[in-house]
């Protein structure tokens, strides 16, 4: 018994952990559970010493001591005080009335709108609720089709996945050892290709299902101007306007970084793309104003009201990216940067009152905590798992699986696509993930471009019939039975499960070719990260300004018997030279 329970020991510590969950116990002290019981276990077999445990209070004092997790409550608290002052109705009602005369233009609407949420909240309930109770009622009112409509809200909230400052973002950097700013700059442009993604479907809808995406009827569109003119021609002048000093800022980015921070190396692609957006949407902002302050009569009121609701959150944005990109502030600074810019709109707004400020501080506390508890379940779990050398066999796993690399990725997004089904992306980030990562890194796959890929597919999960957490978000809000319209007193059908269902096949393939190309063309993630250029010998001596040292010369004396002092004399004596 000794002896089978020594040689099967991994396969028995998943097995016990697995029986854990199905229990329904919580996932952070079921892995706590499963990691004390079976280390305690190895002791008295003898596979482990009996100080296996010792640094583990260390390890906990260190999760406590994580500044990159600290991003988690900054960014959760910024989304929820964006999300609880209104910026959501506002933002749907405004982009809906610039693309409501077009056909799809609804549906346009809920996937920007829903591109911007996952950009603020960085959590897919916050952004499927809160599309769901706005702008599905809408869409039903004016004849939209039932599968378009609700497959367009839960893959726009399942945004909140992959587009940076992304949550599950900074936890897989944490997991996977890199760089939060490169995890960021490798999911911008895979993110930003998946809403043109979903958008182009929606213009495929309008061009070939016509009455299937409607255009809003006239007496919709509320902001008119007195001819009667719809006000987008003054909008385009100003999207124009705003587009050519973007575009211009972009030609000179590079100067103006290097007079700033003194960098000589050209900017990543990224970084320039934030920053130009960032400038042509304060100009924009600064247009309105002046139109505003000095009664010109310039812009219509479409493109002061898009002006005033659009622009504020995505400068936060923007500067919130641009500073983590730029390297002028960590993660957690942007993070913290950012709630206070939330804060500040919120009183500009007159929306920040004392229930919601409660509500926004016990929502990110409630979080941050249930992230704490099953990092440091899962530190234990990892330590009765890394002791028994469970790397290891994880490894010969993946030994026999044909294909090499490719192969690997193809079993690992299976896997992780199933999972998420199941269980919560923190869950998955803080029990696979370590598991996985030391054996990608061996097979030389970029952890980075990996994290991404993990990311794009865990929001492919959140989808997928019939366990896709997205799905359950909008089933939960969706009406239930028919009702009356509140505005044309229509007895609207009740939505039924199955259309939800039906709506999310055409997204899942979206995201599906999404993870494929991602993993057919390595460079859309790894491309866009900022590589520090790497110097030679001379070149390092040259900056130091220490002389070169002579070939088969030693830097330092062979070590001797000489006293700390003598040694730390002649470190001193080097770089005098």
């Amino acid at each position: 018994m000794v002896e089978l329970l020594s040689q099967n020991f991994v396969p028995l510590l998943f097995v016990g952990l697995l029986a854990f969950l199905l229990t329904g116990f919580p996932v952070a002290f079921a892995l706590a559970a499963t990691g004390l019981g079976f280390g305690f276990l190895g002791m008295e077999l003898g596979l482990f010493p009996s100080t296996l445990f010792q640094a583990l209070p260390l390890r906990i004092f260190g999760i406590m001591q994580n500044d990159t997790l600290l991003a988690i409550p900054f960014f959760t608290f910024m989304g929820i005080i964006l999300q609880k002052s209104g910026m959501a109705e506002d933002l749907l009602e405004t982009v809906g009335q610039v693309f409501g005369p077009l056909r799809g233009g609804l549906a346009i609407a809920v996937i920007l709108v829903g591109a911007l949420l996952a950009a603020t909240t960085g959590v897919v309930a916050a952004a499927v609720i809160s599309m769901g109770l706005i702008s599905l009622p809408i869409m039903l009112r004016y004849g939209y089709n039932r599968v378009i409509a609700t497959g367009v809200i839960t893959a726009s909230g399942t945004l909140a996945q992959a587009i940076p400052p992304s949550l599950v973002l900074i936890v897989l950097a944490d997991q996977l050892g890199r760089s939060v700013g490169d995890m960021y700059q490798g999911a911008l442009i895979p993110g930003l290709l998946l809403v043109g993604a979903y958008i182009l479907f929606v213009v495929a809808a309008a061009i070939f299902m016509p009455k299937a995406v409607p255009a809003l009827p006239v007496e919709a569109r509320i902001y008119r101007e007195p001819g009667g003119s719809s006000g987008h021609a003054s909008l385009l002048v100003l999207l124009a306007v705003a587009a050519a000093v973007g575009v211009g800022w972009a030609q000179l980015h590079d100067a103006a970084m290097a007079a700033w921070t003194g960098r000589s190396t050209a900017a990543a692609g990224d970084e320039v793309l934030i920053m130009s957006m960032t400038v042509a949407s304060l100009v924009a902002l600064a247009l309105s104003l002046a139109n505003r302050l000095f009664r010109l009569g310039l812009l219509s009121r479409l493109a002061e009201r898009v002006t005033f609701v659009l622009m504020p959150p995505l400068i936060l944005i923007f500067l919130v990216l641009g500073t983590i990109f730029l390297g002028v502030a960590t993660p957690t600074e942007g993070g913290a940067m950012g709630a206070v810019g939330a804060l500040v709109l919120a009183v500009s707004r007159r929306r920040l009152q004392f229930p919601l400020l409660t509500q926004a501080l016990d929502s990110t506390t409630r979080l941050s905590t249930f992230v704490m508890f099953i990092l440091v379940g899962s530190t234990i779990f990892s330590f009765t798992f890394n002791a028994a050398d469970g790397h290891i066999w994880v490894e010969h796993l993946f030994d026999k699986v044909p294909g090499g690399a490719l192969g690997f990725l193809l079993v690992v997004n299976l896997l992780v696509f199933l999972l998420g089904m199941f269980i919560d992306f923190f869950e998955i980030a803080f029990i696979v993930i370590p598991l996985l990562a030391p054996v990608a890194e061996k097979m030389g796959i970029d952890l980075v471009w990996f994290g991404v890929i993990i990311a794009m597919n865990l929001q492919t999960s959140f989808l997928t019939p019939p366990f896709g957490f997205a799905l359950f978000y909008l089933r939960s809000v969706a009406a239930r039975s028919d009702y009356a319209d509140r505005v044309t007193g229509r007895t609207i059908p009740a939505v039924t499960t199955g259309q939800i269902y039906k709506g999310s096949i055409a997204f899942i393939v979206l995201q599906l070719v999404m993870v494929a190309a991602i993993i057919a063309f390595p460079q859309l993630v790894t491309g866009n990260i900022s590589k520090a250029s790497k110097l030679s010998d001379s070149e390092v001596m040259e900056r130091l300004q220490l002389p070169p040292v002579p070939q088969g010369e030693p830097l330092l004396s062979p070590p001797t018997d000489s006293s700390p002092r003598d040694v730390q004399k002649e470190i001193d004596e080097l770089f005098k030279r």
